[in-house]
C-alpha cells in the first residue's frame, strides 16, 4: 500500500472506531457500571438518529435535532428504568428478556412509522468539507468524530473517577445497602445513569446516522459492535472501551481491505482469541 493509503485507512479505522465508542460510552454507564444488561441500546441509537432527522426536516436546524433526539431517548431510558428495569436488579436473564423485548417493540414502531428505506442525514454545519494534506483527502466530519470521542472520554473518566457523582455510582454499584445507609439516593442514580446512558446512545445515532446511514437493522449491528467493545476493554472501564473501540475500528477497516471475503472473520477472531488469553478484557478486574 501506498503512505497515502495506509493513513487514509488507519483514520477511516479510527473515525469508525470513535463511533462505536460513542456508542459503547452509554453501553459502559448501563452495562459495565451499573451492571444492567441493556439490549435496548442499540434501538435507541436508531431511534435517536431517526428524530433527530425529523426534527431537523421539520426545523431545519440541526442542533435542534440532536438536542431533541438526546432529550427524548434520554427520558425514555428514564422511564423505562424506573417502571421496569429497576425491578430486576442484579438478575440478568430478565433484564435480557425485558431489554430484547423493548429493543423489537421499537425496532418494529420505528420500521412502521419510518418506513424501511435506508436514509441518509446530512453532516453537521461547518463539517461538510474535506482536509486535503498532500495526497490525502479526509473528511472533516470524520475528524469532528475522533475528537468527540475523546471529549467523551475525558468527561466519563473524569466524572467518574475525579468528582463525589462518580463515586456515589460506583458506591451504588458495589454495594447498594451501605449506600443508602449512608445517605445515598440509590434509585435516583440508577434512574439518572440509565438516563445518561440512553442519551448517549441518542447521541451516537445523530453521528452515526451521517457516518453509515439509517435502516432497519442498524440497531442490533451496532450493539452487537458496542457490546464487543465493552467486554473487549473491560466491564465498566472507560479507558478499555476507547482502546477497544480504536482497535476494533482499526481491525475492521484493515480486514475489509486485505481480507474482504473474511470481513467479519477478521474481527470476531482476534476478539475470541483476546477473550480465551483475558476472560476479563484489556482493564478488567480478574476476579470483577
Amino acid at each position: 500500500m501506498e503512505i497515502e493509503m495506509v493513513l487514509a485507512r488507519t483514520l477511516n479505522g479510527l473515525s469508525y472506531g470513535a463511533l462505536l465508542f460513542l456508542v459503547a460510552s452509554g453501553l459502559t454507564l448501563t452495562f459495565g457500571l451499573m451492571r444492567t444488561l441493556n439490549l435496548a441500546h442499540g434501538a435507541f441509537y436508531l431511534l435517536g438518529g431517526y428524530l433527530a432527522l425529523e426534527v431537523l426536516n421539520t426545523t431545519g436546524s440541526y442542533w435542534a435535532g440532536l438536542g431533541a433526539a438526546m432529550v427524548a431517548v434520554g427520558l425514555l431510558g428514564m422511564l423505562f428504568e424506573r417502571v421496569l428495569l429497576h425491578r430486576f436488579i442484579g438478575r440478568e436473564l430478565q433484564q435480557i428478556i425485558v431489554t430484547i423485548g423493548l429493543a423489537f417493540f421499537l425496532s418494529d414502531l420505528m420500521l412502521g412509522y419510518f418506513g424501511g428505506a435506508p436514509r441518509n442525514p446530512p453532516r453537521p454545519p461547518g463539517l461538510t468539507t474535506s482536509l486535503e494534506v498532500g495526497g490525502l483527502t479526509f473528511p472533516w466530519f470524520r475528524i469532528a468524530l475522533i475528537v468527540i470521542a475523546l471529549l467523551v472520554w475525558f468527561g466519563l473518566w473524569f466524572l467518574v473517577n475525579r468528582t463525589r457523582a462518580g463515586a456515589q455510582i460506583r458506591a451504588a454499584v458495589d454495594d447498594q445497602e451501605m449506600a443508602r445507609a449512608v445517605g445515598i439516593k440509590v434509585p435516583l442514580i440508577f434512574m439518572v445513569v440509565f438516563a445518561c446512558g440512553s442519551a448517549l446512545a441518542a447521541f451516537a445515532g445523530v453521528w452515526g446516522g451521517a457516518f453509515t446511514g439509517l435502516e432497519p437493522g442498524t440497531e442490533f449491528q451496532m450493539l452487537i459492535m458496542a457490546l464487543v467493545v465493552v467486554v473487549v476493554g473491560g466491564l465498566g472501564s472507560v479507558n478499555g472501551a476507547l482502546l477497544a473501540a480504536a482497535l476494533v475500528g482499526l481491525v475492521d477497516e484493515f480486514g475489509k481491505t486485505l481480507f474482504p471475503e473474511f470481513a467479519m472473520f477478521t474481527v470476531f477472531a482476534p476478539v475470541a482469541l483476546l477473550l480465551a488469553v483475558r476472560p476479563q478484557g484489556l482493564f478488567g478486574k480478574a476476579n470483577a
